[in-house]
């Protein structure tokens, strides 16, 4: 919650195993999803974490049936659906702390024929736009208009009908969106340059079997047979890749042993073999990734002698949600490394608080930082910051435990958007981790 903050003792060393929680990114898809069905569905290993429980909250509010089967199992059925509620203030407030709440107007744009959107929330990392949610939506024949005095967006159709669609950008939230929204459509539509990381797969996985007939699941081109209607089904949340690859970092940092369970490998792309790159030795034994201490890891060059750079991209290149576990862990290899944030352009901002603690990093400009290591001769020190998103927030939490000195991290809600009960969990392998309200 807002006014918390994490007082963190540095010199950690952990041991254990650790589980990773259900992936956020895919959660909010297939959430949104259970709004095209009256019929019951059953959604496992949901994260409890904050942007989740706001947006089952706003589902909730709508009128939808959701039972909590346990911690991170639920039901929904969302068969009286309460449309007045979805164009109140009261939703659009709450709609606003949330980017994931725009995936909730394909949903409702195909089964009821209109949709209300503000403008959305979620973390401060640049621009995000959502034109290409609404270019999708109007090219299936949705009809567009914004409201200024009241910041809202809304789209109307009597009936959706399926078309060719090149996606002006490849959009995992805006596939979804238009995804959701052409498997009600009436005819046949392609969406070519579509997003096509393992979440829109596993949303098309749960959409087909509901009813839906998606087929080029895991390219970037889906085709869409739409259907009158969707049934019920019972769908499993895959572990959360992001947090697969902050336990590499976390383990590699404080030179801890680490097993970390049931990962999905299979579905991890490229992630493991971007940590090899900086020298951290994985094992895979069965679905487990076991990271084992090293005194040091050396970040490889490339093959003509150059500096390692690594960057972001879309699917099946390296999640850019990584990217700054990648940086915070590269501060002490040995080598150097040039890390390269395309996507978006602030996101590498929180390396002053890296510098202050004692990392020799360069920000060459909003999208590009460069990394020289310290080879474990120079350990961080610790010290007292902020948390400026889910991502940064766990880079510099990862920081601190590896730090000689205690740390303090504020606005740590930001963290706990997006990892579930995050310091509970790393205590029990070692960390001293204490949470506090000002």
């Amino acid at each position: 919650m807002a006014g918390q903050y994490f007082e963190i003792q540095g010199n950690a060393k952990l041991s254990g195993e650790i589980e990773p929680q259900g992936a956020k990114n895919e959660a909010l898809q297939i959430l949104c999803a259970v709004m095209l069905t009256s019929e019951e569905v059953i959604v496992r290993n949901v994260p409890n974490i904050v942007d989740v429980r706001r947006l089952i909250k706003l589902i909730d509010g709508l009128g939808v049936e959701v039972k909590a089967l346990s911690e991170n199992d639920y039901s929904f059925k969302a068969e009286n659906v309460d449309l007045d509620y979805f164009a109140s203030e009261e939703y659009q407030e709450n709609a606003r702390k949330i980017r994931g709440s725009v995936m909730l107007i394909g949903p409702l744009l195909a089964r009821f024929g209109k949709a209300f959107l503000p403008t959305p929330g979620g973390d401060k990392i640049g621009r995000r736009r959502i034109d290409t949610h609404l270019i999708g939506l109007q090219k299936l024949g949705a009809e567009f208009n914004y409201n200024a005095q009241k910041n809202q967006y809304s789209l109307e159709a009597e009936q959706l009908n399926g078309t060719y669609i090149l996606m002006d950008e490849i959009s995992v939230t805006g596939t979804a969106n238009v995804l959701m929204s052409a498997v009600l459509a009436k005819g046949k539509t392609t969406i070519y340059n579509a997003a096509c990381e393992p979440y829109l797969q596993q949303l098309s996985k749960m959409l087909n079997a509901m009813g839906a007939k998606i087929s080029g699941v895991g390219s970037n081109m889906l085709t869409v047979e739409g259907v009158d209607s969707l049934g019920g089904t019972e769908h499993r949340v895959l572990p959360d890749m992001i947090e697969i690859g902050s336990f590499i970092g976390l383990a590699a940092m404080t030179q801890s042993n680490l097993r970390i369970k049931n990962c999905r490998i299979d579905q991890l792309g490229v992630i493991p073999a971007v940590f090899k790159k900086l020298g951290i030795n994985l094992e895979f034994d069965g679905d487990d990734i076991v990271v084992h201490e090293q005194d040091k890891y050396d970040i490889q060059n490339f093959i003509d002698g150059s500096i390692l750079t690594i960057y972001d991209s879309p699917w099946p290149g390296f999640t850019p949600d990584l990217m700054s576990i990648i940086l915070v862990v590269a501060t002490q290899a040995s080598g150097s490394v040039l890390v390269h944030q395309k996507m978006f352009e602030s996101r590498l901002f929180f390396v002053d608080k890296l510098i202050d603690m004692g990392a020799q990093i360069i920000l060459c400009d909003p999208h590009r930082a460069t990394v020289i290591g310290l080879e474990r001769k120079h350990q961080l020190k610790g010290i007292t910051m902020t948390s400026p998103d889910i991502r940064a927030g766990v880079a510099l939490l990862i920081a601190a435990l590896s730090a000689k000195s205690p740390s303090i991290i504020h606005n740590i809600n930001q963290i706990d958007r997006g990892y579930q009960n995050i310091d509970t969990r790393l205590n029990a392998l070692g960390a001293q981790i204490v949470r506090k309200s000002n």
